[in-house]
């Protein structure tokens, strides 16, 4: 008789095993929704008990933010690293676009979790949804404040809105790709361009 170990008798060091549990909670979250995923599908989809589960997160709701907290820091940072890594603002336009219509062509649907979440109305969720809009508008604002020759909260303001229109076109392409990909990110970054791309100028 065999006595290796099945892969629900495995044990995991308390950091892979949240990992592991986070990553298959992704994949359960983003086919079926917040409210038409239980604890028990995941629990399956990641090869655990149900009591396993339940040591590292309390709930599914709870579950669910520290998933959303996840996705949300991975896309900042890209986000963040993406504008950083030149000193030229209309490629700091393409890097934004860019990064948002490649986040939302992944096959993990991850974007759903955050853009269209059916969990939208909670309170944590959406102030988590708020401070990451914040800090991305914020850091974006900071990075092209010099070279648009603007005051900070107008610089801010203008990094609000390209975050924004780069999100709303991307998801908008998700839902009807129709459009090659790099035309798509082209096009969006052409008309956010065509706006930034005017300043400096004195305004009132």
């Amino acid at each position: 008789m065999s006595t290796t170990s099945s892969p629900r008798q495995l044990r995991l060091p308390k950091a892979e095993r949240r990992a592991q549990l986070l990553e298959a909670a992704h994949a359960v979250f983003s086919e079926r929704g917040y409210h038409g995923t239980a604890m028990d599908a995941i629990a399956e989809a990641a090869q655990v008990s149900k009591p396993v589960l339940y040591q590292h997160f309390p709930g599914k709701r709870e579950l669910y933010l520290a998933l959303l907290d996840s996705e949300l820091s991975a896309l900042e940072g890209r986000l963040v690293t993406a504008v950083s890594k030149t000193e030229d603002n209309r490629e700091r336009v393409n890097a934004t676009v860019r990064v948002f219509f490649e986040y939302v062509a992944q096959d993990s649907g991850a974007h759903r979790l955050i853009f269209a979440s059916d969990l939208g109305n909670d309170a944590d969720v959406s102030a988590r949804l708020h401070t990451f809009e914040e800090a991305v508008g914020r850091a974006i604002g900071t990075i092209i404040e010099a070279q648009a020759g603007l005051p900070a909260s107008a610089a801010e303001l203008l990094g609000h809105a390209l975050a924004g229109a780069a999100q709303t076109g991307a998801m908008r392409w998700a839902a009807a790709p129709e459009v090659p990909l790099e035309t798509a990110v082209e096009l969006v970054a052409r008309l956010a361009w065509r706006g930034i791309g005017q300043f400096p100028k004195d305004i009132a």
